[in-house]
């Protein structure tokens, strides 16, 4: 066979393979299936869910728990907004979408927070990595314990901002933790979710969450895309005191998955202005490994009794983190096995226009829970015994 011969049959073979693989490819992605989920963000009941549990690719939805663990790292005092952070080569070559920050200068926290809400800027996600965990790689590995650490037991982070990576998985319902830590954790952060542009030397960027503009009540959180993962999307809305977190992932269009997404609030929201009763499980009960350790083996299935735990409720406060630290103090101070292991439960209540997290300590006996409030009123705390259902608890106020 001569050279001509032998480059005709290598260019058609290649058109083979690529027909193949480009015929491969829109077959996957005719087929790809969406996953859904929509909580009431008060108590972390499942309002409706399809294909939560399915691993998918988070995409820039990633950059959530970036945040999550930046404004942790703001809260406890070791980050400053003011600070200043540098960019390595590494962060300034990551692929776009990108801020466009040169290798050797710097950027504030403030800064790099907002091109992440506003933008998804992958070079401003490697450099809070870098700047908080040292590395991308050990940032990345931090992320996944925290991960687990909130219940998301199906979800391994890889890097900072989604950027491909066959190994880096999440669920829908993972992600519907993660926006319910962030909403209660971090609250005078969340707010800065529904900033609709951000400007950076002289250049006005504009959010990606089309549903601030289109949606009632709207006010964060973030969207993903690349061509593995489809468009996905955590969100969160409220009106007359409602709150509901909804997450879409895996859609083959911008528009659908908006759509969809829309559509979830929209149902989630009518059931809870109707105050129904969702039975079903909660989305804590189904996934954190604590629950499960504790509770009675029947308290998986909701046509199983659950046998009555007790608790005691040792305050009420203005906001879940307030409601959450004041717990850990609590149980931290009371050198007793039994209460030790309790579980933290922050309950959401309306109180008036406002709402109130009550602060509990439950899983206990009703002896257990009686000596212990007999103790703290000794020291003079105020407390009150009450029955506790182990599945109803907000189990991510553990962390």
């Amino acid at each position: 066979m001569n050279i001509k011969n032998k480059l005709y049959s290598l260019l058609k073979y290649t058109a083979i393979i690529t027909t193949m693989m480009i015929c491969g490819a829109q077959s996957v992605y005719a087929a790809r299936t969406q996953s859904s989920i929509i909580i009431d963000a008060h108590s972390g009941k499942v309002l409706s869910s399809q294909n939560a549990d399915e691993l998918r690719y988070p995409a820039s939805l990633t950059k959530l728990m970036t945040l999550y663990i930046t404004f942790g790292e703001l809260e406890s005092g070791r980050l400053k907004m003011t600070d200043k952070l540098k960019v390595s080569r590494t962060a300034a070559n990551r692929s776009p979408s990108r801020l466009g920050l040169k290798p050797g200068s710097k950027i504030s926290v403030q800064d790099a927070i907002m091109a992440l809400i506003v933008k998804s800027a992958n070079d401003c996600a490697t450099v809070l990595a870098e700047g908080i965990g040292y590395s991308e790689e050990n940032f990345a590995q931090t992320m996944t314990k925290v991960a687990r650490e909130l219940g998301m037991k199906n979800t391994t982070f890889k890097n900072a901002s989604g950027l491909p990576n066959r190994t880096q998985k999440t669920t829908a319902r993972d992600m519907a933790i993660l926006g319910a830590a962030m909403y209660h954790h971090y609250p005078q952060y969340y707010k800065l979710f529904a900033t609709k542009k951000f400007t950076w030397q002289g250049h006005t960027m504009y959010t990606h969450n089309h549903l601030l503009k289109t949606f009632k009540g709207a006010d964060g959180m973030k969207t993903g895309f690349t061509n593995a993962a489809g468009y996905n999307i955590v969100t969160s809305a409220e009106q007359d005191g409602n709150r509901v977190i909804a997450v879409t992932m895996g859609h083959n269009t911008l528009k659908q998955r908006d759509k969809k997404v829309a559509s979830l609030m929209n149902r989630g929201l009518r059931k809870l202005a109707l105050a129904n009763n969702i039975e079903k499980p909660t989305l804590y009960a189904q996934t954190t490994s604590s629950i499960e350790n504790s509770a009675p083996k029947s308290a998986g299935s909701a046509n199983h009794s659950i046998e009555t735990q007790w608790g005691i409720q040792i305050g009420a406060f203005s906001n879940y983190a307030k409601a959450r630290n004041y717990a850990l103090q609590i149980r931290k101070g009371i050198k007793d096995h039994h209460i030790q292991k309790a579980q933290i439960n922050i309950e959401a209540a309306t109180k008036g226009a406002a709402v109130v997290y009550r602060s509990k300590l439950i899983g206990m006996k009703k002896n257990q829970a009686d000596k212990t409030c007999n103790y703290l009123k000794q020291k003079n705390k105020s407390c009150i015994v009450v029955a506790s259902n182990p599945i109803q608890q907000l189990a991510m106020a553990e962390h």
